[in-house]
């Protein structure tokens, strides 16, 4: 049982997980965090052969622990998750979740992808036409359950030795009991809270945050997080 803010308990035991555009860092590291939460959790990709490399890196990342992670494609992926999560560069994001929208139909589904672009002075939100990349995802699979969460932890943190995670983690959705697992999985990662954020329209904010980090990352050499204070 995980004790979320608020002091709501929430039963999270042996979740599927399955993670879109899983051998990018951050793919890799919510797929770990969840893996050393004692979840099953499938790397998908576009290329079975990435997929796998990334689950044996990350199978590596703890080897006394004999993590429940494999490779497979995308499709795979969306198929084995009861939670299957976005971590696909966001030129691909519509194309992902158009193509396998049937398979993400009544499953609670994290879109953790930023839209922006980057020029000589550094990152940038894009606009998206339906708000934020987490309503797109709500307007192309209308039958999947969206959560908007992970934005603003560092891949660096994720993907590694340390045992803690420094950060709070901001978690929009309009489905309470969505959300309320989504923050419980962030939750059950040591050093890191799931705060709710509000609703599924505040995605855009939490989206174009990222890039703020991004810039403070840069000038002081970094690995940005949240903290909210009062809760």
């Amino acid at each position: 049982m995980t004790v979320i803010p608020g002091g709501q308990v929430v039963t999270l035991e042996g979740l599927r997980i399955g993670v879109l555009g899983g051998t990018g860092p951050q793919g890799k590291g919510l797929g770990l965090r969840f893996a050393i939460a004692g979840h099953a959790v499938v790397l998908g990709s576009r290329d079975v052969t990435r997929a796998s490399e990334a689950a044996e890196e990350t199978r590596a990342m703890r080897p006394q622990m004999e993590l429940d992670v494999r490779g497979g494609t995308n499709e795979e992926a969306a198929a084995f998750g009861d939670v299957v999560v976005l971590a696909v560069p966001y030129e691909g994001h519509q194309a992902t979740v158009t193509s396998l929208a049937a398979a993400l139909d009544g499953k609670i589904v994290v879109d953790c992808v930023n839209p922006m672009a980057f020029d000589k002075a550094g990152a940038v939100p894009v606009d998206v036409r339906e708000g934020s990349a987490a309503e797109q995802t709500a307007a192309l699979a209308p039958g999947a359950r969206v959560v908007s969460a992970f934005h603003d932890v560092s891949a660096r943190r994720l993907f590694g030795t340390n045992s803690s995670v420094n950060t709070d983690i901001l978690v929009c959705g309009d489905d309470v009991d969505a959300k309320t697992l989504v923050i419980g999985l962030a939750t059950q990662v040591p050093g890191m809270r799931g705060i709710d954020a509000g609703p599924l329209r505040l995605s855009r904010e939490l989206e174009a945050l990222t890039t703020v980090l991004l810039a403070i990352n840069k000038r002081y050499k970094t690995h940005a997080g949240v903290r909210i204070t009062g809760v």
